[in-house]
């Protein structure tokens, strides 16, 4: 059985894996899109984002009349490449992370668990959310 929906979220990929960010009108969706792909991230989606189950997990692509297309406050929509990955991580920006080594979080996306992590303030997020999906998180114990 597979299923689909279209979230109020915006995507991109490292490496092929996709990251879904999600979060309330305003919460620097697009900001955090932009600043990966600043880091060498290629677009999936930017405000809307359509999510497919299939046999090997959830997939991520743009509606077709945004494809290509990223907000930039105070520039305007900008034109970019625009790529479909599977979903590997989901960024919640509604949530605050107040925990220096916080436990494991999950988000429940069409019936799957994924890896989820909450915002953190610090300059340093963003290059932190890239490294979590080229190499992973450490749990020593």
């Amino acid at each position: 059985m597979t299923g689909s929906l279209r979230l109020h979220a915006s995507a991109v990929a490292v490496d092929g894996r996709g990251i879904l960010i999600r979060g309330a009108s305003g919460s620097g969706k697009s900001s955090l899109a932009l600043q990966l792909m600043g880091l060498g991230a290629t677009l999936i989606s930017d405000d809307q984002t359509e999510l497919t189950e299939n046999a090997g997990g959830v997939r991520l692509s743009a509606p077709a009349t945004i494809k290509g297309q990223v907000e930039a406050r105070g520039l305007g929509i900008l034109n970019a490449d625009s790529v479909t990955a599977p979903l590997h991580l989901v960024v919640d920006l509604d949530v605050v992370e107040t925990q220096r080594l916080p436990v494991r979080h999950q988000a429940l996306i069409l019936n799957t668990a994924f890896p989820c992590i909450h915002k953190v303030d610090t300059p340093a997020w963003p290059f932190a959310v890239l490294q979590y999906v080229k190499g992973g998180r450490s749990d020593t114990e």
